[in-house]
């Protein structure tokens, strides 16, 4: 079964957990841009709870763009931001030395196109689970894919509906989880930090709820 999603920023765990039991995933170039999704948008867990760190776009809420051509507004200082987010939520934690550098050259490195930048995100990710997920791109849109060969998940990893997907994330070790208790589906290099070369064995511990 192919799985059909949306480009996201450093996406969430379900999204990877799906995708790893998917023969390969396959990302929508073509819909028109969303607001309020995690296309410019992820997820950490920092030391008060769950923090959103948010790409600024060009056109902001009136963007009229297929995702693809969709431009990231760099007048912002937003990397720099995130990546002083980041270290603060996760410099503690058992493998942050060990991306610190990759993860660090990507905040440095200019990006013209949110689309260019969260599907290098997601390479990175992929080779650093260790995970077979072949990544392919769609043609053309297709509001209602054959769904006897697509799982069509666009639009259904949001975050207004996170909390229905609970269940499916296996519960780790989070660096504030003495403070905040344990914050499941945060974005996956929350994983990535927390568990390192584990990362893939904790999305296969439980079974794919989702049919």
């Amino acid at each position: 079964m192919t799985l059909l999603i949306d480009n996201q920023y450093f996406p969430s765990f379900i999204y990877y957990k799906i995708s790893i039991n998917s023969v390969y995933i396959q990302l929508e170039q073509y819909e028109q841009w969303q607001k309020m999704s995690f296309r410019n948008r992820c997820l950490i867990a920092g030391a008060n709870g769950m923090l959103p760190l948010t790409i600024p776009v060009v056109g902001g809420r009136n963007v009229n763009e297929i995702v693809k051509d969709v431009k990231i507004d760099n007048t912002k200082n937003w990397q720099s931001v995130h990546w002083r987010s980041i270290f603060s939520a996760y410099n503690r934690s058992p493998w942050f030395e060990f991306y610190r550098d990759e993860m660090e050259f990507f905040y440095n490195k200019k990006y013209e196109f949110l689309w260019d930048w969260n599907l290098e995100l997601i390479y990175w990710v992929i080779k650093k689970l260790g995970a077979e997920i072949e990544v392919r791109f769609s043609g053309d849109y297709k509001k209602e894919p054959d769904p006897n060969h697509i799982k069509d998940m666009r639009n259904k990893i949001l975050p207004r509906n996170l909390e229905m997907y609970r269940e499916e994330c296996s519960p780790y070790n989070q660096v504030f989880a003495n403070r905040n208790g344990f914050l499941p589906n945060m974005s996956i290099i929350d994983l990535l930090f927390c568990e390192g070369k584990n990362s893939l064995n904790v999305l296969k511990a439980t079974p794919l709820q989702i049919s």
